[in-house]
């Protein structure tokens, strides 16, 4: 070997030593469909539109051993089921599975009432605990863009994954709720040992606060501060070459390990904004024994990533330390490292490809160490209507030391 090509062949080895890891494609669809009792039960839920396939959008993850929870909001007419997993060792196109059923799904976009404690209305975001329960915010709203109907106040739902079975439901308070109130996230704060003693936090990204809930006290209160609201200059957005207007508050909400006095760290912005803040746990779950005037001081801004970099939803990872989000401006992932000052540089974009990842909506991080993403295409949805001939929906895995490596955020 010739020393030029040498020179050529270890050059070109470098530049595939760097090369910065791809996420596995794990599941893809078209439009979803879902696991019904019979082929008869589907095709009469098309006949009488409660069923209409180009309606139903994934949204949000979260996993479970072999299951992957994925909820599908009614943000349209017809959307069959809000809650519902799919297996992880299945195939990329299979199609959901209603959580705990199909009957506790199915309900008529003009119910008027929940048909059972149970029933699910629909469902933008979950969260899995330590203690096996699965957390479900239900908006209780059907047909969000159509004619909105209310079919029952914002809940939240509290399964057991062990048995499937229902463990309990609690129903926002009046004084928990503003004019403008959309909850659509929640993030729960609870340790395996002490699994009574949990509280969700639940962003109030219309009415611009957080609903805190107590699971061993069965009450809930809101807490308001300036930091929960959209920034104007941050309301813009072009995805895939469209363009739109949010003026969504505090909707990314993640959690930090326990710090010495027991409390976490929760880690917030509003998805018409591009500065995180936080905030000590402590001053969340007393927040009806203290001082607002001089709480107001404990939010902190820790600091701006930078122009188009709106995120939906966030996941903090206790190993690494480190910080996720989407980047819905941005076709992809970045990260903060929390060990590091909060700046542009140290929010790099790890993972971005405009067909791919065409509004990345959610991600988690498991108990296996492997980041979750799954990418939508709600602009277009919303504002065009999806191409039912090309993947619109997706869902890909990475391990968390590949998803980082040799980047600010290692």
């Amino acid at each position: 070997m010739s020393k030029m090509r040498a020179i050529l062949f270890l050059a070109i080895t470098a530049i595939v030593g760097c090369k910065a890891a791809t996420p596995e494609l794990r599941f893809a669809w078209k439009l979803v469909d879902y696991v019904w009792d019979s082929p008869e039960q589907r095709a009469t839920a098309i006949q009488d539109g409660s069923f209409v396939q180009d309606n139903n959008l994934p949204l949000g993850l979260a996993r479970w051993k072999n299951k992957l929870f994925v909820t599908v909001p009614r943000w349209k007419n017809g959307v069959a089921s809000s809650l519902n997993y799919v297996d992880v060792d299945g195939p990329q196109d299979q199609p959901l599975k209603p959580y705990p059923s199909l009957k506790d799904n199915f309900v008529p976009d003009t119910a008027k009432e929940l048909p059972s404690n149970s029933s699910i209305i629909s469902v933008f975001r979950v969260f899995v605990d330590p203690c096996d329960r699965l957390w479900v915010m239900d908006s209780g709203l059907a047909n969000i863009l159509g004619s909105p109907n209310q079919v029952a106040g914002p809940s939240l739902v509290i399964f057991d994954l062990n048995t499937n079975q229902l463990l309990h439901r609690y129903f926002f308070k009046v004084g928990d709720m503003k004019e403008d109130s959309f909850f659509a996230n929640v993030v729960v704060d609870v340790d395996k040992d002490t699994c009574d003693n949990a509280f969700a936090y639940v962003p109030d990204l219309g009415g611009y606060g957080v609903v805190v809930y107590s699971l061993k006290d069965n009450d809930s209160w809101r807490v308001s501060h300036h930091y929960f609201h959209f920034e104007p200059l941050a309301g813009s957005y072009n995805v895939s070459g469209i363009e739109f207007h949010w003026t969504d508050g505090v909707f990314g909400l993640a959690l930090s390990e326990p710090r010495e006095n027991g409390y976490r760290t929760m880690f917030f912005h509003a998805f018409s904004s591009t500065k995180e803040f936080c905030v000590s746990t402590e001053l969340l779950r007393n927040y009806t024994h203290i001082d607002k005037s001089e709480a107001f001081h404990d939010f902190k801004l820790l600091g701006d990533r930078g122009a188009n970099t709106q995120a939906s939803a966030n996941y903090y990872d206790p190993k690494t330390h480190v910080l996720f989000y989407t980047q819905v401006n941005r076709d992809g992932v970045g990260c903060w490292n929390s060990n590091k000052p909060y700046t542009p540089d140290t929010n790099p974009l790890i993972i971005s490809d405009p067909e791919l990842f065409e509004f990345p909506n959610d991600l988690k991080v498991d108990y296996e160490d492997t980041l979750w993403i799954l990418s939508d295409k709600l602009p277009r949805f919303i504002f065009k209507g999806l191409d039912p001939n090309v993947v619109n929906h997706r869902i890909f895995s990475i391990k968390v030391a590949d998803a980082i490596a040799g980047t600010a955020c290692q």
